[in-house]
């Protein structure tokens, strides 16, 4: 793993006392996980009013998904709505990630319940900071109680500038922790999930309705008693920046929370080589990587529709990372090729982390 600069570590002294004071409580019942959810890839960057994004990308935990599908309006330049039907209700976290090879990233503005359904609000953005089209995928899930076999570990969290929990989920029943350090700077506290090895994979996503910011995990700390994440975030200037943001971390589970359903899912941590521990595959086949411009990512045997994606990048400074181009299925293998970007909004070979799923 890479070792976080100096700064960090100065975050990390700082935030001990007060992350160390999350201790696991008890559970509650055993309860579906998550209870709502759906996913969209908006594949037209400039949709017209009601525009159905791509029905072999799409999903989601309310009634004929197929029949009722996910909508997205476009709200102004590089701004969105995607209306998920029927799942209405409070907390939850979401998830956004850009898809093109500009590098143009996109972020969450805010999501809630609008009638009978959840909005999520998406912005995306030129390296430049100047508001941009293009397409993305969405995810919104939410979950409470403890989850029922085959087990796994499941967490998130939504947390603001001061590091004040809006919402939050652990499957293992513990209360998670988020502390602000120096500007730009988290420390988020995991406790009973995943192991002393790094073990699963986390998604990070900024959340911010007025400028534009991205956020990236900055490290990762694995413990037997839980996982700590620094998570860092900056502005289009490339400078640390306090905004909201989402976290998600599972382990042998798709990364809105289930497993089991669905049979077909996986994820893999490249940080200059890849943890066995970060590398899993639900069908037992053998995750696949080429590093480049974009990477190529190979999941067999798990390629069902409708599918998501969904991508992060990890180290200390203030590159970012997305899928260059939809993810292609080929008999069987799911083949996902993310493109990081350096400060400047060059593509560069930098680390990142991946997740894919299907809904069934």
């Amino acid at each position: 793993m890479k070792k976080p600069a100096r700064a960090v570590l100065l975050v990390l002294a700082m935030l001990v006392g007060l992350l160390a004071a999350a201790v696991p409580a008890a559970g509650p019942a055993q309860a579906a996980v998550p209870d709502r959810w759906g996913f969209a890839f908006l594949d037209n960057p400039t949709p017209p009013t009601g525009y159905v994004p791509d029905p072999s990308r799409q999903w989601g935990s309310w009634a004929s998904p197929a029949s009722n599908p996910v909508t997205v309006d476009q709200t102004g330049p590089g701004a969105y709505v995607a209306h998920f039907p029927l799942i209405a209700g409070p907390g939850g976290v979401a998830h956004v990630t850009a898809v093109n090879r500009t590098g143009t990233w996109c972020q969450l503005t805010g999501w809630g319940s609008v009638g009978s359904g959840i909005d999520v609000k998406v912005a995306c953005y030129r390296p430049t900071g100047s508001p941009d089209n293009s397409p993305f995928t969405v995810l919104y899930t939410s979950s409470s109680g403890t989850p029922a076999p085959p087990g796994g570990d499941y967490a998130y969290l939504h947390s603001t500038v001061s590091g004040a929990l809006v919402t939050q989920y652990n499957s293992s029943g513990g209360s998670n922790v988020s502390g602000h350090g120096s500007t730009g700077i988290w420390k988020a506290w995991l406790p009973g999930v995943g192991g002393s090895g790094n073990l699963g994979n986390v998604e990070v996503t900024a959340v911010d309705p007025i400028r534009g910011a991205r956020c990236k995990v900055a490290d990762w700390a694995p413990s037997g008693t839980g996982q700590t994440f620094v998570v860092a975030c900056f502005d289009a200037s490339n400078a640390p920046y306090d905004t909201q943001w989402t976290l998600s971390y599972s382990v042998k589970r798709a990364v809105h929370g289930p497993a089991i359903p669905p049979k077909s899912f996986g994820y893999l941590w490249y940080n200059g080589s890849v943890p066995g521990g970060t590398n899993f595959n639900s069908a037992g086949g053998s995750n696949g990587l080429a590093v480049g411009i974009p990477f190529n990512v190979t999941l067999p045997a798990i390629a069902v529709p409708s599918d998501h994606a969904q991508v992060t990048a990890y180290g200390s400074g203030p590159g970012w990372c997305q899928l260059a181009l939809p993810w292609a299925r080929s008999s069987g293998t799911v083949q996902l090729n993310p493109i990081c970007f350096g400060p400047g909004g060059s593509p560069v070979a930098a680390p990142f982390l991946t997740a894919y799923t299907s809904a069934f």
